[in-house]
């Protein structure tokens, strides 16, 4: 076998064995991933485009996993702007708003999760976390509404940067969110 011969045959493998390793996707917004319906602890799970996505439940942040690979085949980054979703496309956009404070930021969702807890429909990484300034608390009452940012700002979210700071949502609203929440989640 020439060496030539031996590449072609052994590329492929390599490329395979990478699934499980250290190379990682670069980070970009294509292709955009929906993927096939998976299980989680006997859950089934079915990724699909939702344009009008719009949920009020609970975010949590995890950071630990800083350097694996995300759902979506790109490096973990602990400090970036990212959150993890079940269902909506790998990459997406998302506007998270907290419901205590009313700060609002766009996150890039490009994990899958949260799969523990009532009511939780997004993990944000540690920088997400601190960016909505959650991260102390653990978790919070969150509005959570899928986004089509600036090129500008997906540029920014690319490079784990915050994306430009957005209003903050006035009290009357917040105190409407809240009460939709409490009556969602059966209180």
């Amino acid at each position: 076998m020439t060496v030539w011969t031996r590449m072609v045959w052994t590329a492929p493998a390599l490329a395979l064995a990478a699934c499980g390793g250290g190379n990682f996707r670069p980070v970009s917004d294509h292709p955009v991933r929906i993927g096939p319906p998976y299980k989680v602890r006997g859950v089934t799970y079915v990724p699909a485009a939702d344009p009008q996505y719009d949920m009020l439940g609970y975010a949590s942040w995890y950071g630990s996993e800083s350097g694996n690979r995300t759902a979506n085949g790109e490096r973990f980054h602990a400090k970036w702007i990212t959150g993890a979703h079940v269902t909506l496309p790998l990459p997406s956009y998302v506007e998270v708003t907290s419901l205590d404070t009313g700060r609002t930021i766009v996150v890039r969702v490009n994990d899958r999760g949260p799969f523990a807890g009532r009511g939780r429909i997004i993990d944000l990484s540690r920088g997400a976390a601190d960016e909505l300034g959650i991260r102390a608390r653990g978790h919070a009452a969150v509005r959570v509404r899928l986004v089509n940012p600036s090129e500008k700002d997906r540029a920014k979210l690319r490079k784990g940067k915050p994306a430009r700071e957005r209003p903050r949502v006035s009290e009357t609203t917040l105190a409407n969110l809240r009460a939709q929440l409490a009556a969602g989640m059966g209180q």
